[in-house]
C-alpha cells in the first residue's frame, strides 16, 4: 500500500492546504495537545522497550519534542514569511525576495535509541514547513512505534501525515519511492543506502549518523567533576547515544586519578550493583547485546564487565589500554563500554583520532583555554564541549548534525525548519529603467563591461 499511501500525498499536497500558514500552526497546536495527553504512556512505552528511566525520557525526549513544538509554533509565521534581501546593484533597480516553500512528499526514517524524540523533531519540522510526511519508526522499539502511530492517526488524516510501520522490507519498500526529501537518522551503513536510494532521484537527504567521538582529558582538568560529567554523559540511555563519549584520551599523570573518581561516580549514580538500579538502561535487543560483549572478551575491565543476557543487562564498564586494534576500538560502541587510552605526548592525540573517520562529537577536558581552542581548531567533528559531554545538543540556537562520515546536513531550532524548506529567490525588476549594455549585440562594449563589473 505504500505507492497508494504516497500518491495519496502527492494528491493532498497539490491542494495546497498545507502550505497555509493558519492550518500548519494548528496542525502543530493540535499534535501538541495530544502529545501532552499522551505523556505518561509515552514514558511507559520507553520503559517496556528498554527500561528508561522516568527521568531520562522526560529530559532527553518528551520535553525535547515539547520545546520544539513550542518554538515552532511560536516562530512560524516569522519564518514562513518572504524575506527581503539586499539587491544586487546589477540588477539595478529590482527588489529580490526569498521564499520558504515546501519540498513536499517527505520521508523521515527514525532510529531505536531515541525512538520518540528523534522520529517527533524532524517530524515536526517537516509539519511546519508545509510538507506532508510518512514518519517510518524503528521495528526494534515496538512500544514507542505503535504508540506513534496512534498519535499521529489521531490527529493527521493519513494523506497529510502517517506512520508506517514495519522491518528491513518496509523500509527498502519506502527507499524505492521517489520523494522530496528524505531525513534519516541512524548508523553509518545504513545512511549509505539511504544516500544511494535517494541518489537515483537526486532526492535532497539529512543524515544524521555517527562515529567514534573522543573525549581527551589533559593534566590540569578538574578529575571529580569531569568523571561526573563524562559518566552522566556516557551512561545515559547505557551509552546508546551517537554523541556519547566513544573511547577517553587521559594524560598519563591523571589516569590513576581518574580511575578512582570515575569508579565514585558510577557508584554515585547506580549504586554498587548497577543491574538493581531503576536508573540505568537494559540495552535494546539480543542482537546488540552480543556485538557489545564481544567487545568485552580479552580486555581489562577496570570497572564493570558484568553482563546478563537473560535481562540484556551491560554493566557500566571501564576498560584500561585496550590494544588499537580490538573489536572495541573499531568502530563505534554504542553501549555501556569505555576505553580508557592514556597519552604522554599530544601527537599521540592527533594519530588517534585522525585514524578515524571525522566523528559526530568531541570532547576536551582542560583548564587551559588556549589548548582547548588549538583542538577545537585542529580537528573536524560535527559538535561539542569543553568541560561537559552530549549537552550541545540542548540549545535549539546550535545546529546539530555531522560532517564527512557521520552525517551530512544539521537541524535544530530554525535550521530544523530551514531543513524543510526549499529556499526560492526571486528578483523582481523594475521597468522604468532598462540599461542597454547587458544585451547584445555585444560589438564595443566589452571595455565597458569590464569598467562596470570592475566598479562593482
Amino acid at each position: 500500500m505504500i505507492p497508494e499511501l504516497l500518491q495519496s500525498q502527492k494528491s493532498y499536497f497539490k491542494t495546497e492546504e498545507t502550505k497555509n500558514v493558519a492550518f500548519r500552526k494548528k496542525s502543530l497546536k493540535q499534535l501538541k495537545a495530544e502529545l501532552v495527553n499522551q505523556d505518561s504512556k509515552i514514558i511507559e512505552a520507553l520503559a517496556k522497550d528498554f527500561n528508561k528511566p522516568a527521568f531520562e525520557t522526560v529530559l532527553t525526549e518528551t520535553s525535547v519534542v515539547l520545546s520544539e513544538l513550542d518554538h515552532m509554533i511560536k516562530n512560524l509565521e516569522k519564518w514562513s514569511k518572504p524575506k527581503w534581501v539586499l539587491p544586487s546593484l546589477i540588477n539595478f533597480p529590482s527588489t529580490d525576495i526569498l521564499y520558504s516553500e515546501p519540498y513536499g512528499q517527505t520521508l523521515i526514517i527514525a532510529p531505536w535509541n531515541y525512538p520518540y524524540q528523534l522520529a517527533m523533531a524532524p517530524l515536526i519540522a517537516a509539519i511546519a514547513a508545509g510538507n506532508t510526511a510518512i514518519l517510518k519508526p524503528s521495528e526494534l522499539t515496538p512500544h514507542t512505534s505503535a504508540l506513534l502511530k496512534q498519535i499521529i492517526s489521531n490527529v493527521f488524516k493519513p494523506e497529510h501525515v502517517t506512520v508506517v510501520e514495519g522491518g528491513v522490507d518496509v523500509s527498502t519498500t519506502l527507499l524505492k519511492q521517489r520523494w522530496d526529501y528524505i531525513f534519516f537518522t541512524g548508523s553509518v551503513n545504513v545512511g549509505k543506502i539511504v544516500a544511494k536510494a535517494a541518489a537515483e532521484n537526486l532526492t535532497p537527504v539529512t543524515l544524521e549518523l555517527g562515529g567514534k567521538n573522543p573525549c581527551i582529558i589533559d593534566q590540569t582538568a578538574n578529575i571529580k567533576l569531569t568523571a561526573k560529567r563524562i559518566v552522566w554523559g556516557k551512561f545515559l540511555n547505557a551509552g546508546q547515544t551517537c554523541i556519547a563519549p566513544d573511547y577517553i584520551l587521559i594524560h598519563d599523570s591523571v589516569k590513576a586519578s581518574f580511575y578512582k573518581a570515575i569508579k565514585i561516580e558510577i557508584e554515585n549514580a547506580y549504586s554498587k550493583n548497577p543491574e538493581n538500579s531503576k536508573d540505568f538502561c537494559r540495552i535494546v535487543n539480543t542482537k546488540n547485546f552480543k556485538r557489545l560483549t564481544k567487545m568485552l572478551e580479552n580486555e581489562n575491565c577496570i570497572i564493570g564487565g558484568e553482563v546478563n543476557e537473560k535481562s540484556l543487562y551491560i554493566s557500566p564498564t571501564v576498560i584500561d589500554e585496550p590494544n588499537r586494534d580490538s573489536e572495541v576500538m573499531k568502530d563505534e560502541i554504542f553501549g555501556p563500554i569505555l576505553p580508557v587510552i592514556s597519552f604522554k605526548d599530544k601527537t599521540k592525540i592527533e594519530t588517534i583520532i585522525t585514524s578515524y573517520n571525522k566523528p559526530l562529537s568531541l570532547y576536551i577536558f582542560t583548564t587551559k583555554t588556549n589548548d582547548a581552542k588549538k583542538l577545537i581548531e585542529k580537528f573536524s567533528f560535527g559538535g561539542g564541549c569543553i568541560n561537559d559531554t552530549v549537552v550541545h545538543f540542548a540549545n535549539h540556537r546550535l545546529p546539530f548534525g555531522g560532517v564527512g562520515n557521520s552525517g551530512i546536513g544539521a537541524y535544530h531550532g530554525k535550521l530544523s525548519f530551514d531543513t524543510f524548506s526549499h529556499k526560492k529567490p526571486v528578483v523582481k525588476k523594475a521597468n522604468w529603467l532598462d540599461i542597454s549594455l547587458r544585451y547584445a549585440p555585444y560589438n564595443g562594449k566589452l571595455k565597458k563591461i569590464k569598467r562596470f563589473l570592475k566598479w562593482l
